[in-house]
């Protein structure tokens, strides 16, 4: 069984830092993209970092030089190291797959859908 699992949340004061990580479990033979996303309240889900597995990265543009993200495919992990966090950081983080390729146990599968964590907390607050 497949799926990902989020680390790294909580409570913090502007300016501060976190570092949040993912775990894809399962018998996993590669992951395309992995990346976060985050949601407020009210608010569309929107794309906060993404990096593929030849570690080529897009971020959101509120969030350039201040998070880094980075993975590591032998491993399956994903983590996004967030610097001068600000209160409008504040959201749940999602981590994300696509093109999650896995072995079901008697041929290897693609699913044609995306994976997500169940989501963590990230509180900037004084």
């Amino acid at each position: 069984q497949v799926q990902l699992v989020e680390s790294g949340g909580g409570l913090v004061q502007p300016g501060e830092s976190l570092r949040l990580s993912c775990a894809a479990s399962g018998s996993i033979l590669g992951i395309n993209a992995m990346g976060w996303y985050r949601q407020t309240p009210g608010k569309q889900r929107e794309l906060v970092a993404t990096i593929n597995s030849d570690g080529n990265t897009n971020y959101l543009d509120s969030v350039k030089g201040r998070f880094t993200i980075s993975r590591d495919n032998a491993k399956n992990t994903v983590a996004l190291q967030m610097n001068s966090l600000k209160p409008e950081d504040t959201a749940v983080y999602y981590c994300h797959a696509d093109r999650l390729t896995y072995y079901t146990g008697s041929f290897y599968y693609t699913p044609p859908y995306e994976w997500w964590g169940q989501g963590t907390q990230v509180t900037v607050s004084s």
